[in-house]
């Protein structure tokens, strides 16, 4: 039976979908005014290993992650461009896209955008006036009155009292009160902007996720995932808007995927310590920043440097070269194997990836014992649920990242002749000499009886 961490009980919980069947997702995605850094493609890739085991899990998914494509920050980045904000947003989008297939994300069943859904945003920031949640203050804007729900602060934990001392609280006089946040901004002269009842202006961003979720999986569903950076003032206020606007519980199951980390700071534009997914994907394969991300605990930091993914880079090839010259097929997984009841076991633990992967290593080991075509065909299954080790062994072991410079497979495999000829010739120097620089470029010779392939160390 799978079990979530939700971050609202604080606790792991027995996985109990509104409809019985179905799973209706959602997760907040990229605000499109620069390229994705690592802690973008966590979120991206720990909700695909998500929504990719309720789907081996027999449920019936609806994933839904959105885009942000109107906000502050891309205003004025667009300014700074001197280009509109839909051709900046556009040219961010495509990158986005491009950075999450090459790490094998599959594309949500849904990608909303902001812009998308502004006539929703008015319906229900109009409902919260009726209410009472919301007031027009003396500069134009529609704030959220935080005091008036009581349910404020469950999900974070933090009180109201707390908040009210200072925390993450800006001055405003035009507020009624400090904590309130805004659900439609006034427009400012140059800015884009929309009709409303309150004048021309534009949405806030909390306003945005609750409108979209519930206008594609309704007024109550079963997961909303993000960042744990998320969890606080994001996912706070979206509770306080959409509770407040209809009357029901919002969302059942909170998961936040834990922080990227680099010297024990969390990785971060505003810091300035981020590394884009296109310098990382400069140094190494898309899988291997994958596997790296995957091994690792979604709740937990996740500390980069280089010696880590060398580290990922290791254990990726050694699960590929286990399955090299090893026949696999395709089919079901049968899962009353020993293997695959512990694989599953794992991943129904709050989706378990460490303990999953270290079942993959275990089959590994088998797997060189046995050479056995069973194994391998259900090393690559159980992998296939983490988005794994679906390449040709040699594909992955000879590829490497753009930048792999001179060393070109024609020319290792021009240097693996020479080495050939040379011990034809019993010129065995020449032959040790050509092993030595291929390893020293980080390129491993393997001879056998069949002759010599390689891999990339």
């Amino acid at each position: 039976m799978l079990k979530i961490y939700n971050t609202l009980a604080r606790d792991k919980q027995e996985f109990k979908p509104i409809e019985p069947g179905k799973v209706r997702m959602y997760v907040c995605g990229m605000t499109v005014y620069d390229y994705c850094h690592l802690g973008h493609a966590r979120v991206m890739v720990i909700f695909d290993v998500v929504q990719r085991w309720l789907r081996n899990s027999g449920y019936d998914v609806t994933y839904v992650r959105n885009i942000t494509d109107i906000d502050d920050k891309i205003i004025r980045r667009a300014q700074e461009n001197n280009e509109t904000m839909g051709q900046l947003t556009e040219r961010f989008i495509r990158a986005m896209d491009e950075d999450s297939a090459a790490l094998g994300v599959q594309k949500p069943d849904v990608e909303p955008r902001a812009t998308q859904y502004v006539p929703g945003m008015l319906d229900m920031i109009t409902s919260l006036q009726q209410r009472g949640y919301a007031y027009q203050a003396t500069d134009g804007d529609v704030n959220y009155a935080v005091r008036k729900f009581d349910g404020y602060g469950k999900l974070s934990g933090k009180s109201l009292e707390d908040l009210r001392a200072g925390e993450r609280v800006a001055v405003d006089a035009a507020k009624q009160d400090p904590l309130d946040f805004v659900l439609w901004k006034r427009a400012k002269p140059g800015e884009p902007s929309w009709p409303s009842p309150w004048g021309a202006g534009r949405p806030g961003w909390h306003i945005e996720c609750s409108v979209m979720s519930g206008s594609l999986l309704g007024k109550q569903f079963d997961i909303h995932g993000g960042g744990q950076d998320l969890q606080f003032p994001h996912h706070e206020n979206e509770i306080a808007q959409s509770e407040g606007a209809h009357g029901c519980t919002f969302v059942n199951y909170w998961m936040h995927n834990g922080f990227v980390r680099v010297d024990n700071e969390k990785m971060s534009k505003s810091l300035g310590n981020f590394f884009t997914v296109r310098e990382i994907l400069a140094k190494y394969d898309a899988e291997v920043v994958r596997f790296f991300i995957i091994r690792a605990q979604y709740r937990s930091p996740l500390n980069y440097s280089d010696a880590h993914l060398d580290d990922a880079r290791q254990g990726l090839s050694r699960l590929y070269t286990a399955l090299k010259g090893v026949p696999a097929v395709a089919g079901p997984v049968d899962w009353t194997h020993p293997y695959a009841v512990t694989f599953r076991d794992a991943m129904n633990d709050d989706f378990n990836t460490p303990e999953a992967v270290a079942l993959l290593f275990d089959l590994a080991n088998e797997l060189n014992r046995t050479k056995s075509a069973a194994t391998a065909t259900l090393l690559k299954s159980l992998a296939a649920m983490l988005g794994l080790l679906q390449r040709e062994p040699d594909a992955f072991l000879q590829g490497g990242p753009a930048g792999d410079g001179e060393w070109t497979p024609a020319r290792i495999e021009a240097e693996i002749v020479a080495r050939v000829e040379a011990k034809k010739a019993k010129n065995f120097a020449e032959a040790d000499r050509i092993r030595k620089v291929l390893l020293e470029a980080g390129i491993v010779l393997e001879d056998s009886a069949k002759g010599t392939t390689w891999r990339r160390s």
